[in-house]
C-alpha cells in the first residue's frame, strides 16, 4: 500500500478545490485494505474516497484517514449465476457499460452518476428513475478489524440518497454483487448514448463541479427552486452558481477555496427557505476543521 502524509485533496476531488487529509492510503486490492483496515486505531477518523464527485474538504483539512479505492478496487467481473460482481472502486459508467454489454438493461442510469460503486451504495445514487440498491443482491463490507462481512438489502435502512446499516456503524462497503433483467445490448448502449448526450447538453461538464448539491425535495427539483430564488450565476469568491444548471456550482478558473463553496452553498439553503419554506438538504459531503 501507497501511503502519503499531508496529501493535498484538491487533486482528488471532482471541484479542484479543498484542504489536506493527514494520511492518504493506496491500496492494491481488498485484501491489502483489509490487513490495513487491522490495524488501524480504532478511533481514527476515516473517509472512503472514490472519484471525488459528491466531496469537499474544508480548506483547513481533514484530520484523519483517506482510503483511495479508485484504480485498485475495481474488479469486474459476470459471475456464472448471472451477477455482476463489482469492487468499490469501479467507476459507475463502467459498470452500465459492462451490464449493456452483456445484454442486460435496467443499469443505463449509472452512466449518469459520475462516482464510483463504493459511493453509489453508501448513498443510493439515481438518476433517470433508477436507483443502485433496486439491483443489489448483496453487499460486501469490511470492519474496522479488518474482517470481511457479506450483507443483503435487510440489514440496512434504504431510503432516498441514504443508506445506513441497522446493526452496525465500523463497516465500509468494498464490493457488490448486482443483478439486472435481460435486455439487449443494442437497445442499452443507444439508451446509454442518449443519457449522456442529454448530460451534455444540460449540465456544465466543462467546468470543476461536484455534480448535483442538493437533493431534490419531495413533489419538487432543486434546480427549479433556486432558480426561481433568482440565483442562477450567483457568485462566492471564486465558486458560482451554474448558468446552465441551477443545481450544479462550479469553480470556473479552479480558484475558488472550499470555504467559498460552502458559503455559497449555505447562502442557497438561506434564500431558498427565504422565499419558499423548503429546506435544500446536501447531497455533496462536506468534512473536515471549520475554520
Amino acid at each position: 500500500m501507497e501511503v502519503r502524509a499531508d496529501e493535498p485533496m484538491a487533486r482528488h476531488v471532482t471541484w479542484r478545490a479543498g484542504g489536506r487529509v493527514a494520511c492518504a492510503c493506496f491500496p492494491h486490492d481488498i485484501d491489502d485494505l483489509a490487513n490495513f483496515m487491522g490495524k488501524l486505531r480504532h478511533d481514527e477518523p476515516l473517509l472512503m474516497v472514490g472519484l471525488g464527485s459528491n466531496l469537499l474538504i474544508r480548506d483547513r483539512g481533514f484530520d484523519g484517514t483517506a482510503i483511495f479505492t479508485h484504480g485498485a478496487i475495481n474488479t469486474l467481473r459476470l459471475e456464472a449465476d448471472g451477477a455482476i460482481y463489482a469492487e468499490a472502486g469501479v467507476a459507475s459508467p463502467k459498470i452500465a457499460r459492462f451490464a449493456a454489454n452483456h445484454n442486460f438493461s435496467g443499469a443505463e442510469f449509472l452512466a449518469g452518476i459520475p462516482g464510483t460503486l463504493g459511493g453509489a451504495l453508501a448513498m443510493n445514487a439515481g438518476c433517470h428513475g433508477g436507483e443502485i440498491w433496486s439491483f443489489v443482491e448483496r453487499v460486501q463490507m469490511l470492519n474496522r478489524k479488518g474482517e470481511l462481512v457479506e450483507r443483503t438489502a435487510e440489514d440496512f435502512a434504504i431510503a432516498y440518497r441514504h443508506v445506513g446499516l441497522k446493526s452496525a456503524t465500523d463497516e465500509i462497503f468494498v464490493a457488490a454483487w448486482l443483478r439486472f433483467p435481460p435486455g439487449e445490448a443494442a437497445t442499452a448502449r443507444a439508451q446509454i448514448k442518449s443519457l449522456l448526450e442529454k448530460r451534455i447538453a444540460t449540465q456544465p461538464l466543462q467546468l470543476p463541479n461536484a455534480g448535483s448539491v442538493f437533493r431534490n425535495p419531495p413533489g419538487d427539483h432543486a434546480a427549479r427552486l433556486i432558480e426561481a430564488a433568482g440565483l442562477k450565476g450567483s457568485e462566492e469568491g471564486n465558486a458560482r452558481v451554474s448558468e446552465k444548471h441551477a443545481n450544479f456550482i462550479v469553480n470556473p478558473d479552479g480558484k475558488a477555496t472550499a470555504t467559498a463553496i460552502e458559503s455559497l452553498i449555505g447562502r442557497i439553503q438561506a434564500v431558498v427557505m427565504e422565499k419558499f419554506g423548503v429546506e435544500l438538504v446536501r447531497e455533496v459531503r462536506i468534512l473536515g476543521i471549520r475554520n
